[in-house]
């Protein structure tokens, strides 16, 4: 009798094991406005791992005229952007693109796209899987990012 409760005790701890793996995701998707319209725009977003190690190949949207991964490296003391083609992405670990570091930059977002507050986004994964996420665009100067930009915006942007 008594192994028999304790095999019910255990029944759900070994479903629960047997559970599927969390599923590779992106949120906390923003883009930062620059204050200066003819300058890029940067955005940032967090990509939690799934069960298996993936590449982002790259990000799309109908939203703006061109999208770009960079990162944030410092080089001969000073902070400089380079240009990304993709990202690995461990299984179950969590990837930030945030400021001061990895981030996107946004060219000629659609003034209908910054009307409307919200920036589609489609995320493309070396195992097939495309994910679409919807960035909040927080106006230029705004208290999440504002003059984090690291060189975003020039020191005329700085002045408002």
């Amino acid at each position: 009798m008594r192994l028999i409760r304790l095999a019910a005790l255990a029944a759900p701890l070994a479903l629960a094991a047997c559970a599927d793996p969390a599923p590779l995701y992106v949120d906390q998707a923003w883009v930062q406005l620059n204050a200066n319209p003819d300058a890029p725009s940067a955005g940032y977003f967090t990509i939690h791992g799934g069960p298996e190690t993936v590449t982002l190949r790259s990000i799309q949207t109908e939203g703006a005229i061109k999208i770009e991964m960079h990162d944030s490296v410092m080089k001969d003391g000073m902070m400089t952007m380079a240009p990304i083609d993709s990202v690995a992405v461990p299984a179950k670990t969590k990837v930030a693109f945030a400021p001061g570091g990895k981030h996107l930059m946004l060219f000629s977002i659609n003034p209908a796209v910054v009307k409307s507050g919200k920036l589609g986004l489609m995320f493309i994964f070396s195992n097939g899987d495309r994910l679409p996420v919807d960035a909040t665009i927080k106006a230029a100067g705004g208290t999440n990012g504002g003059d984090h930009d690291m060189g975003h915006m020039n020191s005329a942007d700085h002045a408002n």
